[in-house]
């Protein structure tokens, strides 16, 4: 169950936006629900996810963009949200590497 209290997006700029859409889903399609295309893609993460207790599952959504890779995360509590901020950035400039460290502008 999904309780959005939280939210967050940045436009991270990127002229491989689409590739590293489909590396970070692929790599967490192996333990977390994921579905995805070349253009767009959601990761849900569980509200108990690495021995947490949030009160509910947090959703990450990611959109190819025209400059960049769109991600918006929306998580049900402020540390939820904070923790996937710094899950999803260190997993993008990983696969990123030539790039990194992408800029991550949250709002």
């Amino acid at each position: 169950m999904t309780i959005t209290t939280a939210s967050a997006s940045a436009l991270v700029p990127t002229a491989s936006a689409s590739k590293y859409l489909q590396q970070l889903c692929k790599h967490w399609e192996h333990n977390l629900q994921v579905e995805y295309t070349p253009e767009n893609g959601t990761v849900i993460f569980p509200k108990d996810a690495r021995g947490a207790d949030h009160p509910g599952d947090a959703v990450v959504t990611f959109n190819v963009a025209e400059t960049g890779l769109d991600v918006r995360i929306d998580a049900s509590s402020d540390e939820q949200l904070e923790g996937l901020k710094g899950a999803v950035a260190r997993h993008l400039d990983r696969f990123a590497f030539r790039e990194a460290p992408l800029r991550f502008d949250w709002e």
